[in-house]
């Protein structure tokens, strides 16, 4: 991915361009110190000079936000901070709506928060201020006694960040709060952004570097030193990149922090960053009176062997890197905003947004057939693409969450309290056939589970005790084996089954982590570790196993905090911190044994597991046939990896007549008893289902079995004495005190239970 520079040849302002920002129909407009504000399209040419502010000097401009405007608050306008203490709301036609006196001094930087319904501002006095949107004062957050450079509203308006000197605070907006701060930089801080997607925060300063910091203040990413001052940062909408301006230098950055490109410019010190609203490319100030625009060319997405490349805005070539063929070349009449391609299909969104068109769409292409293409009118332009297997979902600001068909039908919309589509992504949002989550903004421990098909809630939410991090779904096997892995802000790692919330915990200190995009693999990079599940869903079968399946290789080699890309076939991809792709190998059995398992062929899975003598693919067997009830491949497989007495009660379980006692004793081996029992009761086996709390020294449930069904009474009783004199303990039980005058007869008893066993054979 790189940054293609467009500026012109002579610049359109006479003075320093100070700022810079897209209108909601993607116009750009700039202010200088000629006084000047003028109005450019998204191609780089100017379209008019809108007007020009004659009493005063521009420092900072900020458009109303959108979010604000489709709840009716307000037009679009924008907000501007003048050098002589005043702030003023201009609208699209230049009008002055209005000019509030601010501070003493300049007023150096303003903010409207996300939903627009309060303005901050700070200046050369140090004061920092709150605002209605009508320009009423309604306090003083901050008195610094210094000037402040830089303010950010956190995402959802409870916090505000400022710059004092080298130092960073967050200032909670409840009075009792207490506020943090921080040395950020070496030298004074002059820059900074706060996305409300990844709620990560950006700063640069005069020491010449740009640090990423989380909503915490930890630091996560520290730039090498550039040559000159880091003059301006700024997030891209959806929190995926963000950019860099420095003199004659304008970066694009992951947000981890490595860098995409670096340009170079003509426009002296990038002194503004602003994108447009779909991400597809920003603007800069320059110092020397040029306005610059970039545009984000060489975006690549793989999948198998196809290699998608959008090399300019508007412009898609797809090859076949096996076969070193151009698949397809293909034009579209709009600029391209988001492309995806998985599960065999390609899919392209494309916008335009100005003053004349407003227009959305979306192209489903077939890797077989990249000419005829299925295509999608939509409201607004698209912020996201999540594929699964029979379907995918589009996320937009306006219609929300949409779900299709690859036929290109809507399937549905899927909507609930408090759901922001602006801040969703594939770290709160995951999709897979039959199963939709997503985190809940307004309370991130729940987790939502809607079905794609019906766009209705299943069930009850799943409830973490801690905040959910990021969320994925595995993408193999039935929807009623679903299974979503839940990453915590501590770095925890659960696993549970989607229609069932039983969490249970697989890891610690996990960095990243990422499912199989065809088995039921689950790979992680926790605690300077790489590690691969081959057959996580041994954790609701026999959690003795779980370190018998699993393959660990030392990870010190992929450095601080590496994310995992891709997992397909045999190989992880992992992106270090320094933005470097390593590969790392992954054995191709358990691939193999997915797919003989899952076609029933458990003879040649046997085959397999005989050839390659691996411990960890027998183990992975053995927990498969367990989970499949194939008793037979089961004691082979628990014989291989000497779980001498797994294999004595499997070879136990076989000797149970009926279907329904296997399913239940199989259900007791997977730690699940309340199962167990209703199997037994449901079928009618009341003396297995009593034997079953015996067993389980459960005597209570035991003996209220037998009171309910009126059988087995004295058998329950007889068991509870004998368990009673072998510790040498008196009765302490009122339930069971009530009934010791029954009459305890072993012999009768033994009598009772084979005929139980007789009974059972013959159904």
């Amino acid at each position: 991915m790189r940054l293609k520079i467009t500026q012109q040849n002579q610049p359109k302002h006479s003075d320093i361009v100070t700022a810079v920002g897209w209108s909601a129909a993607n116009e750009l407009f700039s202010i200088a110190d000629d006084h000047a504000v003028m109005v450019w399209d998204m191609a780089g040419e100017p379209q008019k000079k809108l007007c020009e502010l004659n009493d005063c000097y521009v420092t900072d401009m900020h458009w109303f936000p959108l979010d604000g405007q489709r709840k009716g608050n307000a037009a679009d306008f924008m907000a501007v901070a003048c050098t002589d203490g005043t702030f003023k709301f201009i609208d699209k036609a230049g009008k002055v709506k209005c000019s509030v006196a601010a501070h003493t001094g300049a007023v150096i930087a303003l903010r409207w928060n996300l939903d627009g319904t309060a303005l901050a501002t700070c200046g050369e006095d140090g004061v920092i201020k709150e605002w209605s949107r009508s320009g009423e004062k309604r306090s003083t957050l901050a008195e610094t006694g210094t000037s402040v450079y830089s303010l950010q509203w956190s995402p959802e308006g409870q916090h505000l960040l400022y710059t004092i000197n080298k130092q960073i605070v967050i200032k909670p907006m409840q009075p009792s709060a207490k506020q943090m701060q921080w040395n950020a930089h070496d030298g004074i801080v002059l820059c900074t952004d706060w996305n409300p997607v990844n709620n990560l925060i950006i700063s640069g300063g005069e020491d010449c570097k740009y640090k990423v910091w989380d909503s915490y203040g930890r630091l996560l990413y520290q730039s090498s030193v550039f040559d000159n001052t880091v003059t301006s940062v700024g997030w891209r909408p959806d929190g995926e990149l963000f950019a860099v301006g420095s003199y004659n230098t304008i970066s694009v950055c992951d947000k981890r922090g490595w860098a995409h490109s670096r340009e170079k410019t003509k426009c002296g010190s990038v002194l503004k960053i602003s994108w447009t609203s779909d991400g597809t490319q920003l603007a800069g100030a320059g110092a020397n009176g040029q306005v610059l625009f970039g545009q984000l060319v060489d975006r690549h997405v793989e999948w198998g062997s196809f290699d998608v490349c959008l090399d300019e805005n508007d412009h898609i070539k797809v090859t076949d890197t096996l076969k070193q063929t151009v698949e397809a070349d293909q034009d579209f009449p709009d600029r391209v905003t988001e492309i995806s391609i998985g599960f065999g299909m390609l899919l392209v969104c494309t916008a335009r947004s100005d003053s004349t068109v407003q227009r959305a769409q979306c192209y489903i292409y077939a890797v077989h057939n990249l000419h005829t293409p299925h295509i999608i009118d939509l409201s607004s332009p698209v912020n996201m693409i999540v594929q699964c297997e029979n379907c995918f979902l589009l996320v937009d600001n306006v219609a929300g969450i949409r779900v299709y068909s690859y036929e290109g039908h809507q399937l549905s919309n899927p909507k609930c309290m408090g759901l922001r589509p602006e801040f969703l992504n594939k770290q709160n949002l995951s999709l897979s056939k039959g199963a939709l989550v997503v985190v809940d903004r307004n309370n991130p421990k729940r987790i939502l589970l809607f079905d794609p098909m019906s766009g209705k809630e299943m069930g009850e939410p799943i409830t973490h005790m801690l905040e959910v991090a990021e969320i994925a779904l595995d993408q193999f096997g039935l929807g009623s084996e679903r299974k979503l892995a839940v990453l915590d802000r501590n770095h925890d790692l659960y696993l549970t089954p989607v229609h069932r919330q039983h969490l249970i915990k697989i890891a610690n200190m996990v960095d990243s982590f990422l499912w199989h995009t065809k088995t039921g693999m689950l790979a992680a990079s926790m605690d300077g570790q790489l590690c691969t599940w081959y057959y996580p869903n041994v954790v609701y079968v026999d959690t003795d196993l779980i370190t018998q399946t699993r393959c660990l290789k030392d990870g010190t080699s992929l450095g601080k905090n590496p994310q995992l890309v891709q997992f397909a076939d045999t190989h992880i991809t992992v992106r270090r911190s320094d933005g470097a792709l390593v590969c790392s190998s992954v054995s191709p059995f358990p691939s193999l044994l997915y797919e003989y398992t899952q076609a029933a062929q458990w003879d040649a899975a046997t085959k397999l597991c005989r050839f390659v003598k691996d411990h960890k693919i027998w183990a992975c067997l053995a927990a498969m046939a367990i989970n499949g009830q194939m008793l037979d491949t089961a004691e082979i497989a628990f014989a291989a990896i000497n779980e001498v007495d797994k294999l004595q009660y499997i070879l136990h379980i076989k000797e149970i007549p009926t279907a329904e006692g296997v399913a239940a004793e199989l259900a007791l081996f997977r730690r699940r008893p309340e199962e167990a029992e209703q199997i037994l009761l449901t079928a009618g086996l009341h003396y297995r289902a009593i034997k079953l709390n015996i067993k389980l020294f459960n005597w209570e449930r035991a003996l209220d079995l037998a009171l309910r069904h009126n059988v087995h009474i004295d058998t329950v009783l007889g068991y509870r004495q004998r368990h009673l004199k072998s510790f040498n303990k008196e009765e302490t039980s009122q339930i069971f005190q009530q009934h010791q005058d029954v009459h305890i007869d072993w012999e009768a008893i033994k009598a009772k239970i084979t005929e139980e066993k007789e009974a059972e054979k013959n159904l």
